[in-house]
């Protein structure tokens, strides 16, 4: 499929029985949707069952795909419910992973012990912020600063107003800016 058509003309083509152009779009957003999964339910072999049900979700509703509509938050917005369905079956969040001082110790070393261990501990109390904030924050913060989407694109994803998202992406980060310094 040509690599050079939009998201949307690759997923019209796809709904239209053409599967070369699904595996372009796959390959396309992959990364950007396993990292927003990943980072919501810490644990990789949880991330990959809900990545893959969010595809397969993708494939079951190719053919309810408008195509004046983006590809990018239709597919987020799947992976929102998605998240959301897990949530309310799980009814909590889980907590930090205990093998976490052991995750840090297999990152290899740097030529400068002290600049590593600083850039980790900043690193650190930055991800254990982010986890700290309440989901519907969370998501929002990895929304706006990983996936790089608009204060719109949030807002028709999440289902909320655009405002709304303004509000919470604020206290997010004031949140985050107060525990990382602490």
């Amino acid at each position: 499929m040509d690599e050079d058509l939009s998201d949307e003309a690759l997923m019209t083509a796809y709904a239209e029985g053409h599967p070369d152009a699904f595996e372009t779009l796959y390959a396309r957003h992959r990364t950007g949707l396993f990292r927003f999964v990943y980072r919501q339910v810490r644990t990789a072999p949880l991330a990959e069952e809900i990545f893959q049900d969010i595809w397969q979700r993708v494939i079951v509703a190719r053919r309810r795909f408008r195509a004046d509509a983006r590809f990018v938050s239709w597919l987020y917005t799947i992976a929102h419910n998605r998240l959301n369905d897990h949530w309310r079956a799980q009814r909590h969040r889980p907590e930090a992973p205990t093998d976490a001082e052991q995750r840090t110790a297999a990152i290899a070393a740097d030529d400068d012990p002290e600049r590593s261990l600083s850039q980790f501990e900043q690193l650190r109390r930055l991800q254990l912020a982010l986890e700290a904030l309440p989901p519907e924050q969370r998501e929002i913060v990895i929304m706006r600063l990983e996936q790089g989407f608009s204060m719109e694109e949030i807002a028709e994803i999440t289902g909320v107003g655009r405002e709304t998202v303004k509000s919470r992406l604020r206290y997010a980060l004031d949140k985050l800016r107060e525990r990382v310094r602490t």
